[in-house]
Formats: structure tokens, C-alpha cells, sequence
């Protein structure tokens, strides 16, 4: 398998070297890492990756669109771990007789190709089809999206590239302001034939300062259950003399007994201040227990009550620096993130960025250890201090 993906990014790259209709772009991050480890981490340790993101796409006449994306790894110390963990936890969870690990184990790097999007859409008169590997994205929310339940967010990781899902999509433009998507998805689990199969409705209507997104799932009940899981939700976002966004998302999950608790709602404002030198953003997150953020249920994050708080300040066209600061209020836990960018040339930026996790523990090691801070509660590894330098080039 992996040689067929090898042989098929070589063809594309051949052909889109060759002058014909498909098109090739991406990025190239090569990343070094320091991290000071909690727990059972060791105390100090480092990473490198080398790690590029490849796109094609192709038109066929002005009928159809293909797209496609790989992405290429080489990782050693802590990345590379990172990923073996990963790797194990996949495997874990596989059918006997399929291997998922997508490493080669090297000398002194590891090393992997996967596949990020194959897709394609066709272009018609009055709707446009979209199937395939891809990414169907909801609502207006920047940090938590919560209506994005199919593609979850974490801000703790700016950077991580939206995961893919096997499905198709269908859109309907009415009017120049008004959309209609019908959508479906393959079972999270892929070896099954029919439970999980997701399918909804969504429609988007925009104003001159105004849009509004309304949205509707219903996801086939999985083995062992006779109820499926609902979802429905709205989002929300104005330009006002400062951005306003609002969504927010209630997952009905009969085997869960959902009340209140299925709701993920978020609101946030940005504003920029000294001719937009400095952008300030915050949003607030409620995480209910069996919503599409809680952990376990599709989303990451296991308190209530989040609040993420940003400050950017532009110096210059190529320096720009910002300051974040992660909460969560239920077990008093921040994760303050501190980055600066800076381009080199056009197509080169130089990026740095480090976190620093803290909890009511770390001061005064009473035992309460929280989500967001060095060692979450039942994790046996974390960090104290987590820093990288990555040069981007794009192509």
C-alpha cells in the first residue's frame, strides 16, 4: 500500500512539473522542539520533524474538479514517540489482521505518508456535488467550534491541519446570499456497513454584516443500541464595530440519558485597536458532559466552563507576535501560549512558539492537578514546559 502512494505522489509530481492542468502546492515545516517532561515524562527532552503538506488539484474542462493532499513525516526524540504512541493506540483498536501503523522505522528517524484528502467535486447548473475524502466544515466559530462536529477543534494546537471524513455533499445556491447543503458520512467506525452512517442539512444566508447558519445530523444507531444520536444547531456571526460570533450545538444521545449536558455553546468578540496593530479576541466555551466537544463523545475537553483570551500585535507587513491564554475555570487550570512570527522572504516564515501549563499543583502540590495544566488527571506523562522553532516554506 504504501509503495502504490509512493509511486502515485511521484506521478503527480511529475505531471505537475511537466506543464499540464494539474496544479501542485503545499508547505515544508522542519520543526525542533524542546520540552521540560511531568510525570513519568522525562525530564527533559527534545523532537525534530520534518513535515510537508502536498496538494493537486486538476480541472477537468469547467465540469469537474479533482483534489488531492498527502501528507510526508520524518520525526525523531519526541515527535517521533508522539507518533509511535499514536500508532500503538490505533493498533489497539484495529481488527485483528490490519495493520494501521503508517511509520518505517529508521536508524534514527521514523517515517510516514498519509493520505489527507482525495476528493472531487462536479459543477452543475443549479447544485454542485462533492464526494470523496474531504472536509465538510461547520459554523463560524474561531476557537471551539462547537458545530464543527465533524472536524473538532483544539486550540492548544493552532497548527494541526483539520482531519478528513469519507463522504458526499450536495449544494444548492438558491440566490447569490442564500446556501443549502445536504450532506452524508461514513460510521466512525470504517469496518462497519451501515451503523453510525451520518446525514444532515444545513443552510447559510448572508447579510452585508451578517451571516447565519442553521444545521441538522442524525447519525444510525451504532451495534448494540436501538437510538441514534441527534444534532442541531445554529451559528451566528456579525461585523459590527467589533466581529461577534455565537454557536453553538445540542447532541441528543439517547444511551447517554442527554439533558442539558448535550449542549457545546460558544460567543467570543475580536476587536483591533491602534489601526489593527493590536487584535484582541476572546470566546468563551460551555462544554456539556455528552456534547460534541466533551471527551469521549467526539470533542477533547472534559470541564464545563473555557475561556480563550487573545492578544496579536503587528509591528510590522513581517513581524507579528501574540500572547493566549487557555482557562479552564471548573479545576482552575491555564495554559498560557506565546508565539512570534516573522517572514523571512515571501514564501519563507520563521515561527516560534511555546507553552507553559499551570494548575493549583504546581504552586502548591495539594494534589489538585487540572486538565489544562503539566500532568492531567490520569495521565502518568505531561509537560511543564513545551517549545518549538519551525521554519515554513510554501511552494
Amino acid at each position: 500500500m504504501k509503495q502504490r502512494v509512493i509511486f502515485f505522489l511521484t506521478i503527480a509530481l511529475l505531471t505537475a512539473n511537466s506543464g499540464s492542468s494539474l496544479d501542485f502546492s503545499g508547505i515544508l515545516d522542519s520543526t525542533v522542539a524542546l520540552r521540560a517532561g511531568a510525570g513519568e515524562a522525562a525530564a527533559f527532552s527534545f523532537g525534530i520533524e520534518e513535515y510537508a503538506n502536498i496538494r493537486m488539484q486538476a480541472r477537468l474542462r469547467e465540469q469537474a474538479v479533482f483534489y488531492g493532499a498527502f501528507n510526508v513525516i520524518a520525526a525523531a526524540g519526541d515527535y517521533a514517540a508522539d507518533a509511535a504512541m499514536l500508532a500503538a493506540f490505533t493498533d489497539a483498536a484495529t481488527p485483528p489482521g490490519i495493520n494501521s501503523t503508517a511509520y518505517v522505522y529508521g536508524e534514527n528517524y521514523i517515517a510516514g505518508i498519509e493520505l489527507e484528502r482525495l476528493h472531487f467535486r462536479l459543477n452543475g447548473e443549479i447544485a454542485d456535488f462533492d464526494g470523496g475524502l474531504m472536509r465538510i466544515p461547520f459554523g463560524y466559530g474561531q476557537i471551539w467550534g462547537p458545530s464543527d462536529f465533524l472536524n473538532p477543534k483544539n486550540p492548544l494546537k493552532p497548527d494541526a491541519r483539520p482531519r478528513a471524513i469519507l463522504g458526499g455533499a450536495v449544494s444548492f445556491y438558491p440566490s447569490d446570499f442564500f446556501k443549502l447543503l445536504g450532506f452524508g458520512a461514513a460510521p466512525q467506525d470504517p469496518f462497519s456497513p451501515n451503523e453510525g452512517f451520518i446525514a444532515g442539512l444545513s443552510a447559510d444566508y448572508h447579510w452585508d454584516k451578517m451571516s447565519l447558519q442553521g444545521l441538522y445530523s442524525f447519525e444510525l444507531p451504532k451495534p448494540g443500541s436501538q437510538w441514534g444520536i441527534y444534532h442541531a444547531g445554529i451559528s451566528v456571526k456579525a461585523d459590527l464595530e467589533a466581529g461577534l460570533v455565537m454557536d453553538a450545538l445540542y447532541t441528543y444521545n439517547h444511551e447517554a440519558n442527554t439533558k442539558i449536558d448535550g449542549l457545546s455553546f460558544s460567543i467570543g468578540a475580536d476587536y483591533s485597536f491602534f489601526n489593527g496593530s493590536l487584535i484582541v479576541l476572546a470566546e468563551y466555551l460551555y462544554n456539556g458532559e455528552t456534547s460534541s466537544t466533551a471527551l469521549g463523545f467526539g470533542g477533547g475537553f472534559s470541564n464545563n466552563h473555557y475561556l480563550y483570551t487573545g492578544f496579536t500585535w503587528r509591528f510590522n507587513d513581517f513581524t507579528n507576535a501574540g500572547l493566549a491564554l487557555i482557562s479552564g475555570f471548573d479545576d482552575v487550570s491555564f495554559t498560557p501560549v506565546v508565539s512570534v512570527h516573522h517572514e523571512l522572504f515571501q514564501g519563507a516564515t520563521l515561527m516560534v512558539s511555546a507553552q507553559l501549563p499551570l494548575d493549583r499543583d504546581l504552586f502548591s502540590g495539594d494534589g489538585n492537578r487540572g486538565e489544562l495544566g503539566p500532568l492531567p488527571p490520569g495521565s502518568p506523562i505531561g509537560r511543564y514546559f513545551d517549545c518549538s522553532v519551525k521554519l515554513r516554506l510554501r511552494f
